[in-house]
């Protein structure tokens, strides 16, 4: 009988790791920000900066986890990221002076950056090579189930037993479910299974490559600068919306109904990324699948700017601007698989979300400052021009 190849199980246990990490790391802000900004009167901008600082501390570190991978394994430094985002969901719980969310922030953010988009990309990598794409699209819906899943999940925790309990809550379930899964089932390769990548029976043809580069080396490639750039500021345009679309969307929809919105926009996720994965061409081509996603997002966008109170409008908006939010996360890795040597691709991986994240960090506080400043049409209007810059750049090589 032929022995079952493990790499789908790789991949069932990333995805269930990617429901938490997002539920708290990506999703999570925008639940923080509102329940803090009411039950607290914090203002949006003081929220706002220490989600900033999440994401700033994650780009920090993110950079430097193919060392930590390759030094302390990847069963380890995810348990460590587990463990720091725990700590930092009760800070974010039970810190009731302002300054105390960010040390918050810091653990989160640290979280985030050892068990988000290039953490999986790692744990897929070296168990797909021809079905990658499809297998990180499996594992990456995690990300939008997390959204799901998790909204809901904190608003009916909030409502019931209050933040510091529902995010006491969150903290005891990551913990009791990421620990045995890391060491179980993410940590290992196919070497410790007598396997190899994609299920052959036997391992890849050896073909001479060159050594991997350093990261200052790809930081002065013209493809990797140029790309990074693209995605840079696509992200930036996302994750300010996306932090701040449930505080826009309750005016006219009710806490409630914003939450079920928000689970339209990961179910769109999930659709959009599902399919892009499996039908995803190769080479140069995926750039085109990355504008195509771009001007979706952008169409969404401008649904949601001329909406107003229409909820079917809001919800078409929610839907188009869905279906791009996975695609940002899953196509990086996969156009750098296409387009770089197979020895740079996790460094590649790493250091691109390490720059994007730093570049997005301040969406969360650019989408707050204009709408106390201007109002939130004007960030809206912002939002669709830089998803339409993206569509632009990304397509140049």
């Amino acid at each position: 009988m032929a022995q079952r190849f493990d790499g789908w199980r790789v991949v069932a246990g990333a995805f269930v790791l990617a429901v938490f990490a997002w539920g708290i790391g990506f999703y999570g802000p925008g639940i923080y920000i509102a329940t803090l900004a009411q039950g607290r009167g914090w203002s949006i901008g003081l929220l706002s900066a220490a989600v900033t600082w999440h994401f700033l501390v994650a780009a920090a570190l993110v950079a430097q986890l193919p060392e930590l991978h390759r030094r302390w394994g990847v069963a380890a430094v995810t348990r460590a990221g587990a463990v720091a985002s725990a700590a930092g969901l009760l800070g974010w719980g039970f810190g009731h002076l302002p300054w105390l969310i960010f040390g918050a922030a810091t653990l989160t953010g640290m979280g985030w950056a050892l068990t988000s988009g290039a953490a999986i990309n790692a744990m897929i990598s070296p168990w797909f090579e021809r079905r990658r794409p499809a297998a990180l699209a499996m594992a990456y819906n995690g990300a939008s189930v997390g959204g799901i899943l998790m909204t809901p999940l904190w608003a009916w925790l909030i409502a019931g037993w209050g933040f510091g309990v529902a995010t006491a809550v969150i903290a005891a379930a990551l913990l009791g479910v990421a620990w045995p899964l890391a060491a179980r089932v993410l940590g290992r390769g196919p070497a410790e299974s007598g396997q190899y990548a994609d299920g052959d029976a036997a391992p890849p043809p050896v073909r001479p490559a060159p050594p991997a580069r350093s990261r200052g080396t790809l930081v002065r490639d013209r493809v990797f600068r140029g790309l990074s750039l693209a995605f840079a500021i696509g992200l930036f345009a996302q994750m300010g919306l996306v932090t701040h679309l449930v505080s826009l969307l309750v005016p006219a929809l009710g806490v409630r109904g914003a939450g079920l919105a928000m689970a339209v926009v990961t179910v769109f996720a999930v659709l959009g990324r599902t399919v892009t994965g499996w039908v995803l061409p190769g080479g140069p081509r995926r750039r085109w699948a990355a504008a195509a996603t771009f001007a979706v997002q952008m169409a969404g966008s401008l649904a949601l700017l001329v909406a107003g109170d229409s909820v079917p409008m809001l919800l078409l908006g929610c839907a188009l601007f869905g279906l791009g939010v996975g695609n940002l996360l899953s196509l990086p890795p996969l156009i750098a698989q296409a387009e770089f040597p197979a020895a740079d691709v996790g460094r590649v991986v790493a250091l691109m979300q390490a720059i994007n994240q730093a570049f997005y960090a301040f969406a969360p506080a650019g989408f707050g400052l204009l709408r106390e400043v201007a109002s939130a049409e004007a960030a809206l209007w912002v939002t669709v021009a830089l998803q339409g810059l993206a569509a632009v750049l990304v397509l140049r090589r």
